[in-house]
């Protein structure tokens, strides 16, 4: 582990992932090692080609169970829209360049669309590239694991899906109180939010959820985990609120027909 009193550690822009269809071909056609992995240099010999360590490079993401749709997140191009989403920013690469010498994990709280998910991705990505372990799960599709172990058809258990929860250095849980607050559910969570703690493991959650209800119709965020697990994340990370309009709008831009 390395030492918890460093600080800001400098990160190296993450690459853009290649497409499935350009690393198959990448694997097969590479001009300079022919897809064996080595290139051989006029005078000097052999050398392990740029391919292979970008194949390499990629695969250190594997064991975070990033989704393929957060490919293209970095810090690098997240475009903060105002101050809170800027402050956001700094405090997620702060915490990126400084793990692990931080006190407390963060809790991204915000509307759909600001980017929360976007710079808990980005935090991961950093992470993994210094070294750490790290882990993102949707917290919906955790329970999903959770509750198919129960079943004696499956070949999973309910120890080896909380194993990696449990252990991981960084964990990232997406889209905290977005599942159906049962007992079931609240007793899960914290579970795994007490033995993190208790372990001193630093976790990062987003949530659509806030603390004050905009309206007589919303729920707030211990609403929908508990006051007793709400209580824990306020010891256990730094809350960051984020405002904004929702960037996913820009996506359906309004087609103009001539008549």
């Amino acid at each position: 582990m390395p030492d918890k009193q460093s600080k800001n550690h400098s990160l190296k822009a993450v690459p853009k992932l290649l497409s499935p269809v350009d690393d198959a071909a990448e694997i097969d056609q590479c001009p300079k090692c022919f897809g064996t992995g080595m290139e051989i240099v006029t005078g000097k010999g052999a050398r392990i080609c740029a391919c292979r360590k970008q194949r390499a490079h990629h695969g250190q993401f594997d064991s975070v169970r990033l989704p393929k749709r957060y490919d293209g997140f970095h810090f690098s191009n997240y475009k903060p829209q105002n101050q809170s989403q800027t402050v956001a920013l700094r405090s997620a690469m702060n915490f990126a360049m400084e793990y692990p010498a931080v006190d407390r994990g963060l809790l991204l709280m915000g509307s759909v669309g600001v980017g929360k998910t976007h710079l808990a991705v980005s935090i991961l990505k950093g992470l993994t590239e210094r070294g750490f372990s790290c882990l993102f799960y949707e917290f919906g599709a955790l329970l999903k694991e959770i509750q198919d172990s129960y079943n004696a058809n499956t070949q999973s258990s309910e120890l080896a899906v909380l194993a990696p929860v449990l252990n991981t250095d960084v964990l990232v849980l997406d889209e905290l109180g977005a599942s159906k607050p049962t007992d079931w559910v609240r007793d899960t969570m914290a579970h795994v939010i007490n033995s993190r703690y208790n372990e001193r493991k630093f976790t990062i959650f987003t949530t659509n959820y806030l603390d004050e209800r905009p309206n007589e119709r919303e729920e707030t965020l211990e609403d929908r985990i508990g006051v007793r697990v709400r209580s824990r994340l306020y010891e256990m990370c730094s809350t960051v609120a984020m405002d904004g309009q929702d960037f996913r709008r820009t996506f359906d831009r309004p087609i103009n027909v001539r008549k």
